[in-house]
């Protein structure tokens, strides 16, 4: 990264989860099917497919100089080899909108979704995945490459593989749930093999296509814009010791060191904390019952942040970019606090000597968070659920004074 390129301080959002009717997705169809495990469906979201513009205007009106989003694929890519123009020069708009109002667009290739052709073939257990995965980026490529200053390609891949670690088993209702979502998905689909992989019990070979595709969308976006900085961003908790590290050991072994060590070549590794794990031997430790809590029930902690950054950094020897940190909570006074003291460890990790070039908010937007719906906001800014109309929280004032008082 260039010495003299500005610090990034922005927000970020996610197609699927702002955009709104991305029914050729396959987390889409298991939204619609019996037996899902989803609170609600998507639905139309945040109507970000029409107020993209409204969104860059919130960025820019914090002043702020980075916004992160994603190019949908499924939107992209609806049938296998068929692209569509129209959904490429949306995302261009995009990417063009934020450098004229002075923001670096930075676009994420895949936050968790695929086109519902592509999990019908098996996800990344097929072993064409890496090589659909790569058309697709090229494509994107092309659109985009002139405007886009980072790219992220994959978000979190590591997840449901630290989840795998680090959950206690699964109750067999909830399994029942997920086994009858994926069957359906697939009789829906016409497939025996619809496979996701937010859903993965961590198959070595989806994991070994998945990061095959990250080096071959790497290499496909760097042959047509050299100049756009690549990294793969991962779900990065400070990881604590409970009275010794064996656990810490193993968990790393098997949730950060195959990403850890498929970023050699990156020009950044992203890294997204929300809280810390404490690890026994053989078992997560819970926090402290009088602990305070987020609105999604986890431990409040934000200075996790600082922990994750300086061993992010120094397991894979790349700078970091913050590419998510947030909470939920439906009291905005706890998203504050959350703020100042999240990027008060952000600063120690810095002037400690980690390399840091930026950081992003999640989330821009209160959107759809998945199996939890619309229950839990994590946005600087409020989405009327009728009307989409966008009103800034307190805390949105609060990010953008903490990040003038940093410039």
């Amino acid at each position: 990264m260039n010495a003299q390129a500005p610090f990034l301080w922005g927000a970020a959002t996610a197609g699927h989860q702002v955009e709104g009717n991305n029914v050729n997705a396959d987390i889409w169809l298991l939204e619609q099917v019996r037996g899902t495990t989803f609170k609600e469906p998507s639905g139309d979201a945040c109507d970000s497919l029409n107020r993209w513009e409204e969104d860059v205007a919130l960025i820019a009106g914090m002043g702020l100089n980075a916004y992160r989003f994603s190019t949908e694929w499924s939107r992209i890519e609806p049938a296998p080899g068929r692209f569509s123009r129209a959904s490429l020069n949306h995302y261009a708009a995009i990417a063009q909108r934020c450098r004229a109002q002075g923001v670096a667009p930075v676009v994420t290739l895949s936050h968790f979704t695929s086109p519902r052709w592509f999990a019908a073939q098996g996800g990344w257990e097929n072993s064409e995945a890496p090589a659909l995965f790569e058309r697709f980026a090229a494509q994107v490529a092309q659109a985009l490459g002139d405007s886009v200053t980072h790219v992220v390609t994959f978000n979190e891949p590591n997840l449901p593989l630290m989840g795998r670690w680090t959950a206690t088993p699964i109750s067999d209702p909830v399994r029942d749930g997920l086994d009858a979502m994926l069957a359906e998905a697939a009789r829906v689909s016409g497939s025996d093999r619809f496979s996701v992989w937010v859903y993965s019990r961590g198959e070595d070979v989806a994991l070994s296509h998945l990061l095959e595709g990250h080096h071959r969308a790497r290499r496909a976006w760097k042959s047509v814009a050299p100049q756009a900085r690549i990294g793969l961003s991962l779900a990065v908790p400070d990881v604590q010791a409970v009275s010794d590290d064996r656990g810490v050991e193993a968990y790393r072994r098997f949730a950060e060191t195959p990403f850890f060590e498929a970023v050699g070549e990156d020009d950044f590794v992203g890294v997204q904390t929300y809280g810390r794990l404490r690890l026994a031997a053989d078992r997560v430790v819970g926090s402290d019952e009088a602990a305070e809590r987020t609105q999604s029930g986890d431990e409040y902690y934000p200075q996790a942040l600082g922990a994750a950054v300086r061993h992010a950094h120094a397991a894979t020897g790349r700078p970091v970019f913050v590419t998510e940190n947030g909470l939920a909570a439906s009291d905005d006074d706890q998203r504050r606090r959350y703020l100042s003291a999240a990027l008060r460890s952000l600063d120690e990790a810095r002037r400690g000597g980690t390399p840091v070039i930026g950081y992003l908010h999640w989330s821009l937007l209160d959107n759809f968070e998945w199996r939890r719906g619309y229950s839990q906001q994590f946005g600087l800014v409020s989405v009327d659920r009728r009307t989409f109309r966008r009103t800034p929280k307190a805390s949105a004032g609060v990010y953008a004074d903490l990040v003038a008082a940093r410039r």
